[in-house]
């Protein structure tokens, strides 16, 4: 793995319990964790359970005892960590957004589709019952002709002008900001949901354009210096689009939304019905169906905990939550399955191509103050 903060300590917990929890047909051995730091990526291996640690990638991606590589460093390193380690002949599970931009994301899926190596993209939320549960049911056609999706990702951990200058904010390391943050997650349920997106237009904002340089920063803390920096990328960016099979569609992603800590919600309406979902209530999943009796008519709250839900079964009885971390194992559990047996797995890195290819749409919409076909980019 490189990679051990915030990111770095998801992932370690998904390979860590996923063999206790799921049938893997392959022992899931922790080998090695890299960063620059020693200090830091030493205490992170012992904390989280690794075999050893490295502070050069580069050797990681070398070794023989290594099967796959798990890439959650920043943006930036994406590109160059997977190029070697398809070189190396390794599988790659990459976090999202696949690359700093869409040119690069497409040399990293032609090269793994090149090597034959097993790739993925860790769009985690795909892979909690509830989510499952909402696929289910378009699938089986019980919303009927889908007609609208909504979409919010909202966060504000920014709202405070004196938050440091974080890896985060520049779009050298980064790529974008809340948009290719947030707006990714939601892009990519949106797909998986109910399809292609056709055209979009945006528009986007940075309410605070210059920040304190970070002494130190960790996920969605830190500390700042006296000196100031530049922030290069969005705070919030918002979009309209159309999606291949006629459904209007609404998303907007901020890190300003005072109030709002992890707000990523979908809401969709179809002609024979809706659901709703929201990441901080994310076992449970709101639908509503035209065909009930009118006196019986409205939303219902489904907690898709019981052991009849996709992966729910795996974990504890019937009205016993899971949380966050536990999408992690399940994308995990796919994606070894998938090594081991071949079986069909997404999302790979074409799912993180068609993602980026939406973000970089919606960018030049702004650009250029219109509507942009997906095909257009």
């Amino acid at each position: 793995m490189v990679g051990y903060k915030f990111m770095g300590k998801a992932h370690s917990h998904a390979y860590k319990d996923v063999g206790m929890f799921f049938e893997t047909n392959a022992d899931v051995v922790m080998k090695a964790i890299c960063g620059r730091d020693e200090q830091g990526v030493k205490a992170a291996a012992d904390k989280f359970g690794w075999e050893s640690y490295e502070t050069d990638w580069r050797k990681l991606v070398e070794r023989e005892d290594i099967d796959i590589v798990d890439i959650n460093a920043p943006s930036d390193a994406h590109k160059e960590i997977t190029l070697a380690a398809i070189a190396a002949g390794k599988h790659v599970f990459c976090e999202k957004p696949l690359a700093l931009n869409l040119a690069d994301g497409r040399e990293m899926l032609a090269a793994a589709e090149k090597a034959g190596v097993k790739h993925a993209i860790c769009f985690n939320y795909r892979f909690l019952p509830a989510v499952q549960l909402a696929k289910q049911i378009i699938d089986e056609g019980r919303l009927g002709e889908i007609h609208h999706y909504r979409a919010t990702y909202l966060q504000d951990w920014l709202v405070d002008p004196n938050f440091p200058l974080a890896w985060r904010l520049k779009k050298e390391v980064a790529g974008s900001g809340a948009h290719g943050d947030l707006n990714a997650h939601s892009i990519d349920l949106a797909r998986f949901l109910i399809g292609e997106f056709d055209r979009v237009i945006g528009h986007n904002r940075t309410f605070v354009k210059q920040r304190p340089i970070p002494e130190s920063s960790e996920g969605l803390s830190g500390n700042g210096s006296a000196e100031y920096g530049e922030v290069t990328v969005d705070d919030a960016t918002g979009f309209l689009a159309d999606f291949k099979n006629g459904a209007m569609g609404m998303f907007i992603a901020s890190r300003f939304a005072t109030g709002r800590k992890n707000h990523n919600t979908f809401e969709i309406h179809g002609s024979k019905g809706s659901i709703r979902w929201d990441l901080e209530r994310l076992n449970e999943l709101e639908v509503y169906f035209r065909e009930d009796e009118p006196n019986l008519a409205g939303f219902r709250t489904i907690n898709a905990t019981d052991a009849s839900h996709k992966y729910a079964g795996n974990w504890w009885p019937v009205g016993h939550a899971i949380g966050y971390e536990h999408g992690f194992v399940h994308i995990v559990y796919e994606f070894v399955k998938h090594i081991m047996e071949g079986t069909p797995f997404t999302p790979t890195f074409l799912d993180g191509v068609r993602c980026q290819e939406v973000l970089e749409a919606v960018d030049l919409s702004i650009e250029r103050g219109a509507w942009v076909s997906i095909e257009e980019v």
